[in-house]
């Protein structure tokens, strides 16, 4: 049985390069030459091998909650992305041990995933669930949900597909509605303030689970795209 440290990168850090990983990709950080590797293909054998509709989770941690989803709906593949390799190698891990055939795990920043390595309109939704907060005023600028991301999801994402935001912090989910204002072709699923307290269905996640246990209300903003 496969376990986490089975999954290891065969290349020092001066030969990194996107590499794929038995079901997942590796694409390391301080790296430039992402037009060298292309676009994904979801029907190549090494991620998927089949047209399926497509689902990304981002800040996809230990893989609870999409190795859940993805045992619960086979008629979907999905993709985890986690920018963590210690992240990144338990849901490799999970994949094998539970024999998940429709989950694939890529280890990269999202927004270089999104950019470098998605095709355009090849993704039905996404999920975003409990980005990193980063509270501290000086670190707002390290957040993920920002116009540039959003842009970046919106040619990622097929017309009428939908982008979902997960997060128990209300400054944050505050600051996502304003970046998602900003952006015309992202367009609110719920009527103003344009969050949920309640998604059921959602599913359970460590933070999910965690923030619930401690009292903490989550918000839940889900858009759909109309194209740019």
């Amino acid at each position: 049985m496969k376990k986490a440290s089975d999954l290891r990168i065969p290349f020092t850090w001066a030969d990194r390069r996107p590499i794929f990983l038995d079901r997942s990709i590796y694409i390391p950080g301080y790296y430039d030459k992402h037009e060298e590797w292309g676009k994904l293909d979801w029907r190549d054998e090494q991620v998927f091998g089949n047209d399926k509709p497509v689902i990304v989770e981002f800040c996809c941690g230990n893989g609870q909650w999409i190795g859940a989803k993805a045992k619960a709906h086979p008629e979907y593949n999905w993709i985890g992305v986690d920018k963590l390799f210690e992240r990144a190698r338990k849901v490799w891990a999970k994949i094998h041990r539970e024999e998940i055939p429709n989950l694939f795990i890529a280890c990269a920043d999202a927004i270089t995933f999104v950019r470098h390595y998605v095709q355009e309109g090849s993704v039905h939704e996404i999920y975003v669930n409990f980005p990193d907060p980063w509270p501290k005023l000086k670190h707002a600028k390290h957040r993920l949900i920002r116009k540039e991301f959003l842009d970046e999801l919106s040619r990622a994402v097929k017309v009428g597909g939908r982008a979902n935001f997960v997060t128990d912090d209300f400054v944050y989910a505050s600051q996502m509605l304003s970046e998602l204002s900003l952006c015309p072709q992202w367009k609110p699923l719920a009527p103003p303030p344009h969050y949920v307290t309640e998604l059921p269905g959602f599913g359970e996640s460590y933070f999910s689970n965690l923030w619930t246990e401690k009292g903490r209300t989550i918000y839940f903003l889900q858009y759909v795209n109309h194209g740019r």
